[in-house]
């Protein structure tokens, strides 16, 4: 399956002079989760809401120096590469080119809606994340600050007791933290807009259990609960990966708290089920590299068995799937170019993720190799990940070529 029923051309463009506040403006008038940086057609990079409210820009700043240059796909790429690039790159929509010219966007979720329907061979309980990390509904919003650099992660249910009340994730983060402080602010029918500040009309409600207003050196100290979503949206471990996914897209959340016993068990989230998408059943698990292009001094082959070097070192250390980032610098010494190199692990042990830069591809993959080689030693996993199948060749049977071969389940 490509990708060539998904792609739209209907997105949001600024040339690469346009203004942070017009980028902010076009945020909030679409609704968009990027906007792509052109001129006559010549694409330049994207500019997404989590840079723009990470970045603190003067709103006279232009888009060409806040740009990301993710992977580009093109209209027959394989839905399950776009899924790797879309983990990969740590955006929700990847630009589409033909012969060098911008023809399109496909986002996270066109490839989740396109595949929805073949998900019925998986469960819930196949992909979902089992150590639930939690705060308090009492909890600061420093704290929460606090956990999500702390485990890595984008969403943190908010319990009272036994029972979860909201989510807080990291567009909440941002929509509170770009909030005028001097403006009161509670729940809003309509949802809210994280680069205009307000409520808007595409996104669900968030907040609403009293006002927000007063200095910024208070802001910390206010109560996750006034910052989280509510209700929340569950799932049961057996219940199919299809009618899940449908949930989330119907319901414009990005993921769901899976109940087991009645009580809270962990978490399912578009990430969890797009990298179900990429899952496979070779022996060798998938090195993924965002633009190889990059690689001027070391060969693909070579940064394969880098990766397997690292993992091989450890024993009882299952390799899942790598990704390896390349991203080029203006900056040069001699004419190489400064890279950053990001190499994220996933393994039967958790999630390990290291970033380098350096002059060349091979300098800065070799640092980055140095931290996730660091973390391995200490035991430092981001995020705690499922137990391997007890069957791993019945497990991989089920999954393998999944989208190909399983019809759409029956209702």
């Amino acid at each position: 399956m490509d990708i060539s029923n998904i792609v739209t051309d209907d997105f949001p463009t600024v040339a690469p002079d346009a203004r942070v506040s017009t980028l902010q403006g076009l945020f909030h008038e679409t609704g968009a989760k990027a906007i792509v940086v052109a001129d006559d057609g010549e694409y330049h990079g994207m500019v997404t809401l989590r840079q723009l409210n990470a970045a603190h820009r003067d709103p006279d700043a232009k888009a060409r120096r806040i740009l990301w240059h993710s992977a580009t796909v093109s209209s027959d790429e394989d839905v399950r590469q776009v899924a790797r690039l879309i983990l990969a790159s740590q955006s929700e929509v990847l630009p589409v080119l033909e012969n060098d010219d911008l023809v399109g966007v496909v986002s996270a979720d066109d490839v989740l809606a396109a595949v929805q329907e073949f998900l019925g061979v998986l469960t819930v309980d196949d992909v979902y994340t089992d150590s639930l990390v939690t705060v308090d509904d009492d909890t600061t919003f420093g704290e929460a600050l606090h956990r999500f650099r702390e485990n890595r992660i984008t969403h943190l249910p908010v319990v009272d007791g036994d029972s979860v009340v909201g989510i807080v994730s990291l567009y909440d983060v941002f929509d509170f933290t770009t909030r005028a402080v001097d403006k009161a602010s509670g729940g809003a029918s309509g949802g809210f807009d994280v680069a205009a500040n307000e409520a808007g009309p595409v996104f669900r409600s968030h907040g609403g259990m009293g006002e927000r207003a007063g200095e910024i050196d208070r802001l910390l100290d206010l109560p996750v609960a006034d910052v989280m979503s509510a209700p929340i949206e569950t799932a049961l471990p057996e219940e199919g990966l299809d009618d899940a996914v449908e949930r989330m897209l119907t319901a414009g959340v990005s993921s769901l708290i899976v109940i087991q016993e009645d009580a809270p068990a962990g978490i399912v989230t578009k990430t969890d089920v797009l990298r179900s998408l990429t899952w496979t059943g070779e022996s060798r698990p998938p090195v993924q590299i965002t633009n190889v292009k990059l690689l001027d001094d070391i060969t693909r082959d070579e940064v394969v068995s880098m990766i397997d070097g690292l993992t091989g070192k450890f024993g009882g250390l299952t390799l899942l799937e790598a990704n390896v980032h390349l991203q080029e610098h203006d900056e040069k010494l001699r004419g190489t170019p400064l890279i950053l190199a990001r190499i994220r692990l996933y393994t039967d042990k958790g999630h390990f993720l290291g970033t380098g830069e350096g002059y060349g591809a091979s300098h800065a993959l070799n640092l980055a190799r140095n931290v996730v080689e660091r973390q391995l030693l200490e035991g430092k996993a981001h995020i705690e990940t499922k137990k391997p199948p007890s069957d791993p060749e019945e497990y991989w049977s089920k999954v393998f070529g999944w989208w190909l071969t399983a019809p759409p389940r029956r209702r």
